[in-house]
């Protein structure tokens, strides 16, 4: 009998690990089908539909084919406050939105785009976003929003009907803000700028028909948006990086197995990374096609930079505590005043 136990061990072992593997798929194909309606802004023909719809298969063949993602592109459920209140009222179940959407649920996320000039390079905010994202994603979870992951759009930069360059030249200018922030409105009137509250399905009829006259926009969004073709003109100013993320409401997520769960987020991580590197890499390049097709870019000449640079000294402080909670917006200048001690800032 001894000459066989080996054998019957290992048969053993071998009908276990089948019987499990059988369980986990029986799990997977007794899970209750679970269709999920995800709105965004994002433009069908963009890399970041595309990675959307990559991390939509992703989830389909991680639940054996129990989640259904449906992707709703191009704003066809409203703007971003509008999908978050459809969210809230159980109508979407997933958006991926920029920073302007995700402070409609909790205005901490603010703190990574809305300190202008704050960012030197993308080293420095991904630093700041390790380290502050843990923290901003039990905000949102305190919300009932689960993120699935973090990306952002690239640097945002001032496009014009007209050439300009120093913070004075803008004011002439009908400018684009977000409909649904009173607050920037008000702050910009202060400084004497014209503030026109706009959704931003609406910039190129806003451009055509001379509602407004300037915008900021990443590169790769005035190129796909055809905004460029209007205002002509860009200077070359990385404001402030236009950040966003994906976020799932958490009663959803909660139906969703442990272990699915695991898969899905390392497909939304996946997913994340490539809209990162995309809009990275789309930056110059979308600066680049439209210089060809007329676009004239303008320098920021050293006298320019100072008075941009002395126009943040004036914001900051109506910023704090107001679009940007104080304990946040101090963490953020804290980690990148240590990301520089480091010596490792660009």
């Amino acid at each position: 009998m001894k000459k066989y136990f080996p054998g019957i061990v290992l048969s053993g072992i071998t009908v276990l690990g089948i019987l499990a593997i059988l369980a986990a798929h029986g799990r997977v194909q007794a899970m209750t089908p679970v269709k999920i309606p995800l709105g965004t802004l994002a433009l069908r023909d963009s890399s970041f539909y595309s990675a959307l719809a990559e991390m939509k298969e992703k989830w389909r063949i991680a639940s054996g084919g129990a989640i259904e993602l449906n992707i709703f592109p191009g704003g066809q459920h409203g703007s971003e406050a509008a999908m978050v209140r459809s969210m809230r009222a159980r109508i979407l179940g997933a958006g991926m939105f920029t920073v302007v959407g995700l402070s409609e649920i909790d205005p901490s996320v603010g703190g990574l785009s809305f300190l202008p000039l704050t960012f030197r390079s993308w080293e420095e905010y991904d630093y700041v976003v390790e380290k502050l994202s843990p923290r901003l994603e039990k905000l949102l979870l305190d919300k009932g929003f689960v993120v699935l992951f973090w990306g952002d759009a690239g640097w945002v930069r001032f496009f014009s009907k007209n050439p300009a360059v120093r913070p004075d030249d803008f004011k002439r200018f009908k400018m684009f803000t977000w409909a649904g922030n009173p607050e920037q409105v008000d702050l910009m009137k202060s400084l004497g700028y014209n503030p026109v509250p706009t959704e931003t399905a609406e910039i190129l009829i806003g451009l055509q028909t001379d509602r407004i006259s300037a915008i900021p926009l990443p590169p790769n969004q005035a190129l796909l948006t055809q905004s460029y073709t209007h205002a002509k003109h860009m200077l070359a100013l990385k404001w402030s990086v236009l950040s966003g993320g994906a976020v799932i409401r958490k009663d959803i997520w909660d139906r969703i197995p442990a272990d699915i769960q695991v898969k899905l987020r390392d497909a939304a991580a996946a997913a994340g990374a490539k809209i990162r590197a995309a809009a990275r890499k789309e930056d110059e390049e979308s600066i680049a096609a439209m210089a060809k097709k007329g676009l004239t870019v303008h320098p920021l000449i050293p006298q320019a930079e100072e008075e941009w640079l002395k126009l943040t000294k004036v914001l900051y402080p109506q910023l704090r505590g107001k679009t940007v909670p104080a304990d946040i917006f101090d963490e953020v200048l804290r980690l990148v005043a240590e990301y520089r001690a480091k010596g490792t800032s660009k």
